[in-house]
């Protein structure tokens, strides 16, 4: 058995994560008027938020082609591999699963494995990583499917954007017709419903940044005392360093046993949010589904975040 790892442009791997754990990445297409840039490969990070600040004419996202997911499938076939594991960005924001699903359907010369991370951003990184960290130690494909879905059930998301108009007009806001009202002079706190369909929701409103702020540290707070397993958390930004290291620094003393990374909002997904968009995606560390000397652990399940 050989396994591959393939996930889209919106999980924002580095460069250095992609090699250090052999992930492929299939960037996803931004249609902005009559051009189609790739993630991070036809347009930047800085450069897609400059863009946007001064542009016209809004930009929207598509999906990868299902000819553009056959070269690689292409590829894997050619290199010998059985067996292909597809990390997806959440159903309940693109139809890419759907597109991976029926590809899986009909492809007879390799088993294609989906798996919609029902998130986006580091969540879905965090799932790439799992998988690939999972198949270098030669875990069978059960005790990876399982273990993806296991941590998937650990998995909560708070976010804050600057406004609601980006995910109004992309449509990417599940109860935007209830969250009306004053919306210039609040702070929105949005999450997403990773255990169930996996969309964008506004959760609470505050009329300060700094008020919202502190609502998501209690959440945060709340939704990981007690825990079973330990935690990480990721703090990422829609080009907005400021924000970013202020959260970094506060967070990581007040829970200094919690592991914080950092991450961006590329492109696609900063179609959705917008320009100073901060976010928080937390999840069972990846560690503890190994030893102390890398091995796999095997029978723990978690359960899922209750908000």
């Amino acid at each position: 058995m050989k396994i591959a790892v393939l996930t889209d442009s919106s999980a924002y791997l580095t460069k250095e994560q992609q090699e250090k754990y052999h992930i492929d990445v299939i960037p996803i297409p931004i249609i902005w008027g009559d051009k189609t840039y790739r993630d991070l490969i036809d347009i930047g990070y800085e450069e897609f938020y400059e863009k946007l600040a001064s542009a016209k004419e809004l930009p929207t996202t598509s999906q990868p082609s299902i000819g553009e997911v056959q070269k690689y499938v292409d590829k894997y076939v050619a290199a010998g591999y059985t067996d292909l594991i597809i990390v997806t960005i959440s159903s309940g924001l693109s139809s890419f699963y759907s597109t991976v699903t029926s590809v899986a359907q009909e492809e007879k010369r390799i088993k294609i494995h989906p798996f919609d991370c029902k998130i986006t951003c580091a969540g879905e990184a965090d799932a790439a990583i799992l998988a690939a960290r999972l198949v270098a130690k030669g875990a069978d494909l059960d005790l990876i499917m399982h273990d993806l879905e296991d941590l998937r059930n650990t998995t909560d998301v708070r976010f804050m954007v600057d406004n609601l108009n980006h995910l109004k007009r992309t449509g990417r806001l599940s109860n935007a017709a209830s969250f009306v009202g004053g919306l210039l002079k609040i702070k929105p706190i949005l999450s997403m419903d990773v255990q169930d369909q996996g969309k964008i929701s506004a959760i609470a409103k505050e009329r300060q940044y700094r008020r919202a702020y502190k609502h998501i540290q209690k959440d945060f707070a709340r939704l990981t005392a007690d825990m079973s397993y330990p935690i990480q958390a990721t703090i990422f930004d829609a080009l907005d360093e400021e924000r970013q290291k202020e959260w970094q620094e506060d967070y990581r003393k007040q829970f200094p046993q919690v592991k914080f990374y950092q991450s961006i909002i590329g492109p696609v997904v900063g179609v959705h949010v917008g320009q100073h968009t901060i976010a928080m995606i937390w999840c069972r560390d990846l560690d503890s589904y190994f030893d102390e000397n890398d091995e796999l652990i095997k029978g723990i399940t978690s359960k899922p975040v209750e908000d």
